[in-house]
């Protein structure tokens, strides 16, 4: 098993945040993946949700997915090895 790290938060920021801790665990995953600092894989893990749940939950915020030119790139060399495989 892969070791885990644990925050110690007091219930009483919680209470005023009003969130529990899987809702938090949410909140973090989806501004690390905003900030760039996680990639959606990622992301998705923290937050305990399906790639498609993470991606509804993002969409649902007008977060919009991390893609660019680089990402077009890898994603055409690969469509030109399928092809021609």
């Amino acid at each position: 098993m892969e070791p885990t790290v644990t925050i110690e938060i007091p219930q009483r920021l919680l209470h005023a945040a009003r969130v529990t801790p899987a809702e938090l665990r949410v909140e973090l995953a989806v501004q690390l993946y905003e900030q760039r600092r996680l990639a959606i894989g990622h992301a998705r893990e923290l937050a305990g949700m399906s790639l498609w749940q993470f991606r509804q939950l993002l969409a649902s915020r007008g977060i919009a997915p991390h893609y660019d030119v680089s990402d077009l790139d890898e994603d055409m060399a690969t469509w030109a090895r399928l092809d021609a495989a």
